[in-house]
């Protein structure tokens, strides 16, 4: 086929977080030229006319998503996603409305407790209702993803610094804040693959804090993710072991990943954030319906776990879009 391969406008002194979406790019499309595709790369533009021609001059039959951000904002990825549905090609990912609702990330809490779903309690403003000052809070973008915000000054306790550290955040990166009771715990990252058409969850990585520092909290921050020489990204190790010893967990996660991809009517690929306290109650923090998928990304270990190769699993979710695009 030829495949149009969309991602995010970048600029060329965007954030790391911002230029990952470049290195998924390349690489997927190198993926489907070495599966037979001719394929073209393009950054998105948000107006439909210039999609349009971009669409016609390439003859795209199929549009590989890779747009995370629509002029900066994460919160708008859903915009292109609207665009893509007008143009009646097939596509990969997810529809707009899940993105809308699982980028809003209050409103996908209200949703999996609503389904009696496990999920921290969590607080918004202005009122900041519910807190309870004995236990800690992590405040956190209630609309971007990569951990904008996300460092060791975000867990806090009390009204009055939670409403601080939001108000600094917001100074600092826009956008809207919320805080969410903070389980101090272990986490784990859940990918799931649609596979003839239904949900497969992928073997499961926790992320151990190794030889970490007593005081320092026990989260996956921006620094974590983005820069690889630093403490707090060499001492998170991804670990798939730990499920042949707690198969009971294993079951557990595996379960509640399903459900919340039925939920919110996830298909193509999404990922599902969890904690599990100490006594081994889990959580879900958040969904991404439009996980990375860089080969050396959570996504891309799991499904090697899984025994794909990249290759592979690029072929699956090209699969998944047409078979979505038949209305299965």
């Amino acid at each position: 086929m030829r495949v149009l391969v969309l991602h995010s406008d970048i600029p060329p002194d965007a954030p790391p977080d911002e230029q990952d979406t470049l290195i998924q790019a390349e690489a997927i499309a190198q993926a489907l030229t070495s599966l037979g595709h001719t394929v073209v790369k393009a950054p998105f533009s948000p107006w439909l006319k210039d999609l349009k021609n971009l669409v016609r001059d390439t003859k795209a039959e199929l549009l590989f998503n890779v747009v995370e951000a629509v002029e900066g904002s994460g919160y708008r990825a859903a915009e292109a996603i609207a665009m893509f549905d007008k143009l009646g090609i097939p596509y990969t990912g997810n529809r707009s409305e899940p993105v809308v609702t699982t980028c809003d990330k209050p409103l996908t809490k209200r949703k999996l407790a609503d389904a009696g779903l496990p999920t921290p309690p969590w607080t918004t403003p202005p009122e900041w209702s519910g807190i309870d000052d004995a236990h800690p809070y992590i405040v956190k973008s209630a609309r971007e993803d990569a951990s904008i915000g996300i460092d060791d000054d975000a867990v806090v306790r009390g009204r009055a610094a939670i409403r601080a550290r939001a108000e600094l955040c917001a100074k600092l990166h826009g956008g809207h804040w919320f805080a969410e009771a903070f389980v101090d715990g272990r986490e784990f990252n859940v990918a799931v693959l649609e596979e003839n058409g239904a949900p497969r969850v992928l073997p499961m990585a926790e992320m151990r804090f190794e030889d970490w520092p007593k005081e320092k909290p026990r989260i996956v921050g921006y620094t974590a993710k983005w820069d690889d020489a630093s403490l707090d990204s060499t001492h998170t190790v991804r670990d798939f072991a730990w499920a042949k010893r707690e198969p009971e967990l294993d079951a557990t996660l595996r379960d509640l990943a399903i459900r919340a991809w039925n939920l919110f009517g996830l298909r193509g690929y999404a990922r599902v954030d969890f904690r599990v306290d100490a006594n081994a109650n889990p959580t879900i923090l958040e969904l991404n319906p439009n996980p990375c998928i860089e080969p050396e990304a959570g996504f891309g270990a799991a499904a090697r776990e899984a025994g794909y190769d990249y290759r592979e699993l690029i072929r699956c979710i090209v699969e998944a879009a047409l078979e979505n695009r038949n209305g299965n």
